[in-house]
């Protein structure tokens, strides 16, 4: 989780607006655009995010045990990244998916618009629209992130999400089938294997018992897949209709 750049508030007394408004504060209700306004004015360290119109001020400081799932999690993603010419992964990354919604998820794994993603680069430096993957660690926010943003982020059009409790020791994976959020199962090899993202092999119970070797082989099977090839080309083909089109 991360903040944004909010510019100097030193010149603001009590950081109001010019409409009298104070910090943001959890459980607000107000559009994207509000929320983004009231947010720049807001403390160096300040987070928060606007789901289903609702402001969410998360904690601060974050323990170790997010940390480090986080930067494992995120480090597939890069892994994937690297090897997939056309997408990008992200981290902490503000992203306006609506008017009712902006959020910062902890990863996130996106095609690139010109290869065909269903998201674009803001002039304002923000993602706009619904990256394909989500993941989100979740500690305290877990009832958060297992019911109001895997509904914001169903209804926006994420492809797939993964959240990782990490008290309960679980991983929970969703993708959307006929628009809806269903589970995503493991296969009889106990991989999560993407959809979205084809080559995108996860070890569960390789991660849960912290064997990264065992994580890593998972997904460079995954990266020497013909389903792994044949995306690339796909991205390739869509990249290059595209900039041959009028």
């Amino acid at each position: 989780m991360a903040t944004i750049d909010r510019g100097s508030t030193e010149h603001a007394p009590g950081l109001l607006d010019a409409r009298g408004f104070g910090p943001l504060e959890n459980g607000e209700r107000m559009d994207q655009k509000t929320f983004h306004e009231r947010y720049l004015k807001s403390p160096e360290h300040f987070r928060a995010e606007l789901i289903e119109g609702i402001v969410n001020v998360m904690s601060s400081p974050l323990e170790i045990r997010h940390g480090e799932s986080d930067n494992r999690l995120s480090g597939l993603l890069y892994l994937y990244r690297t090897a997939t010419a056309g997408t990008r992964s992200q981290n902490n990354a503000t992203t306006i998916m609506g008017g009712e919604a902006e959020v910062q998820p902890d990863s996130a794994l996106l095609v690139l618009p010109e290869f065909g993603g269903q998201t674009r680069d803001g002039e304002d430096g923000y993602t706009y629209g619904a990256p394909e993957l989500f993941i989100e660690v979740a500690l305290s926010s877990r009832s958060i992130d297992l019911h109001a943003k895997l509904r914001e982020y169903e209804r926006a059009g994420v492809r797939e999400y993964v959240v990782h409790s990490v008290s309960g020791a679980e991983v929970h994976s969703f993708a959307t089938a006929d628009g809806r959020f269903r589970p995503l199962g493991r296969d009889p090899d106990g991989l999560i294997r993407s959809r979205a993202f084809p080559g995108l092999w996860f070890d569960v119970d390789a991660f849960l018992r912290d064997d990264d070797r065992a994580l890593i082989a998972a997904l460079n099977l995954g990266l020497a897949s013909p389903e792994h090839a044949a995306f690339v080309a796909e991205l390739r083909r869509r990249h290059e209709a595209r900039m041959s089109g009028p």
